[in-house]
């Protein structure tokens, strides 16, 4: 049995994983977005709190300190939280792995339109190695899903005896 998340962990986890989201390994070009995949979780699990402006403030952060093309990051993150929000009702009658699987094609259209923009913008394909992290990044889901619902499990402490 789950119990709604606090407001302070869902802040807390979402401002570690945009810290964690600003050490130079996101410089490898297949490397998961974790910043993304925790604001769909919220935004699938919590969709009352997490909405696209929190999505477009993080990307906003995320263009500067990559120093991308400003609102690719902020696109792909409001059409991923988008489409978590979309889905929200069915997400959560799945377990986490079938959670990824929906999750995979909103992941990987949402980085490819943001990519084909910022390509025909910039003049510069960056080849399909991008692919690999958000798949890598749909693959993680079960993961981080397990990691944030843990402190919401509430433990069964009925015996089953009659009293």
């Amino acid at each position: 049995m789950l119990t709604p998340a606090r407001g302070w962990f869902v802040w807390v986890t979402l401002i570690g994983f945009w810290l964690l989201s600003l050490l130079p390994w996101r410089a490898w070009p297949s490397s998961p977005d974790l910043l993304l995949l925790a604001l769909a979780f919220w935004a699938a699990h919590e969709p009352r709190r997490i909405g696209m402006l929190v999505a477009f403030v993080f990307g906003l952060l995320m263009d500067v300190h990559d120093t991308v093309l400003l609102g690719q990051h902020a696109l792909t993150y409001v059409l991923v939280v988008y489409g978590a929000q979309a889905l929200h009702r069915r997400l959560l009658r799945f377990d986490l792995l079938r959670q990824a699987l929906h999750m995979l094609p909103i992941i990987v259209a949402a980085t490819l339109l943001s990519l084909t923009l910022s390509a025909w913008l910039m003049g510069a394909w960056p080849g399909w190695i991008w692919l690999q992290g958000a798949v890598l990044t749909a693959v993680l889901w079960p993961v981080l899903g397990w990691v944030l619902l843990l402190p919401q499990r509430q433990i069964d402490d009925t015996d089953g005896s009659v009293r």
